[in-house]
């Protein structure tokens, strides 16, 4: 599948996406990796995305996983 959205990881292996015109910050550890269509997840902040028709979708907010230390 190939990725419509630019992606990259930072040197603190964070993963962040230009969707649209917008740098955001998809997550760490959560975000899926090689990225399949359907993949979804919640990153540390709650915000939801989902892999429709090769890209990367922002699907809204929702409340922060719960972590456990």
């Amino acid at each position: 599948m190939e990725l419509k959205n630019r992606m990259w990881m930072n040197g603190n292996l964070e993963w962040f996406a230009y969707l649209g015109e917008h740098e955001v910050f998809l997550g760490s550890r959560e975000v899926p990796y090689p990225l399949e269509e359907g993949d979804s997840w919640v990153n540390v902040y709650g915000d939801r995305f989902e892999v429709r028709d090769g890209e990367i979708l922002l699907l809204g907010r929702t409340d922060p996983p719960e972590r456990a230390w």
